[in-house]
């Protein structure tokens, strides 16, 4: 592969490592931001529990014995999950990549 009008071209192998950097690169970047979203979160919550136990400390106690909900309605059925999984297990076929 020549890049026009230069003299430079690249092997597979260079191309591959490029991409590979490149990835990584990314991967870190990802990573990074999903850190400062995490932190961002933290501080924005611990904030908002300071003002509220200084305006309201009984309000702040009640939101803190309330569960999380992660989810909404109820749990699925077990058959169903099974159901709906064993034909995406059996079709999966593993993925070939460069090794062949």
């Amino acid at each position: 592969m020549a890049f026009a009008g230069t003299n430079v071209s690249l092997s597979q192998l260079d191309i591959m490592q490029k991409l590979t950097e490149r990835i990584d690169d990314l991967k870190q970047r990802i990573a990074a931001r999903e850190k400062w979203i995490w932190r961002y979160t933290e501080r924005w919550t611990r904030f908002n529990q300071n003002r509220l136990f200084q305006s309201d400390e009984k309000r702040l106690y009640k939101s803190l014995e309330r569960p999380v909900v992660s989810g909404t309605g109820p749990a699925p059925n077990k058959a169903d999950t099974v159901a709906f999984w064993r034909p995406v297990v059996r079709a999966h076929k593993p993925q070939r990549g460069l090794l062949e």
